[in-house]
């Protein structure tokens, strides 16, 4: 039976997680809302909605919602075309499509989005499939974008490995029943994300290939 290596793409395969912090920041700045860059950074990882949601209250005009999600998409999308790959990322992925995995990304992103950063990750040739916001009705922390990862590759959850760098992707995984992998370059505290469900930590993607004997993915 084969493996499933799912991945989280922002701050985990690429480096952008202080990219939206700064772009959804003067999105609010823009419409009147003084939301602090550090709040900002804890709600990165969660959909669209879901963030807005979870950083202006739950009574949040919905209209509203829907012209900040397009001024962070527009400020960010003035990046697609240099978002930077974290250090080895495409190697890692490589390296387990190599050893029998199949690897899916579980992400946020979709559309032009997300084909700007699978040209950073640069490995399109590892990658089974895709599961993105396009798909779930449901993002983050709910497990609904992990499990549509393990349906695409057909695997069941005790056969997958997820890997993740927020609190979010661990609770969604946890809750998938996978084995969840942090990672530390999105910026989010080594015990947050142990806390959240995270079996192991590491650097960013670099260390974690350097480290794959000794990991869940052994």
């Amino acid at each position: 039976m084969e493996r499933a290596a799912v991945f989280d793409v922002d701050g985990t395969l690429v480096d952008t997680n202080h990219l939206h912090v700064t772009t959804w920041w003067e999105a609010f700045r823009q419409a009147g809302h003084d939301v602090p860059m550090h709040a900002v950074h804890r709600a990165v990882g969660l959909g669209s909605d879901d963030l807005v949601a979870h950083l202006l209250g739950d009574d949040r005009n919905k209209d509203e919602a829907e012209r900040l999600s397009a001024a962070h998409k527009a400020l960010y999308g003035q990046y697609f075309d240099r978002l930077p790959p974290l250090r080895d990322a495409g190697r890692l992925l490589r390296r387990l499509h190599h050893e029998g995995w199949a690897v899916v990304l579980a992400t946020s992103a979709g559309g032009a989005e997300l084909s700007a950063l699978r040209r950073a990750i640069g490995a399109d040739d590892a990658i089974t499939a895709t599961a993105s916001a396009d798909d779930v009705s449901e993002g983050k922390p709910a497990p609904e974008p992990v499990e549509h990862a393990l349906e695409l590759a057909g695997v069941p959850a005790e056969r997958a490995v997820f890997v993740g760098d927020t609190v979010w992707d661990m609770k969604a995984g946890s809750r998938a029943g996978v084995r969840c992998v942090a990672v530390l370059c999105g910026g989010i505290p080594r015990a947050d994300l142990e806390a959240a469900g995270a079996e192991a930590v590491y650097d960013d993607p670099a260390d974690l290939l350097s480290s794959l004997p000794d990991s869940p993915f052994a």
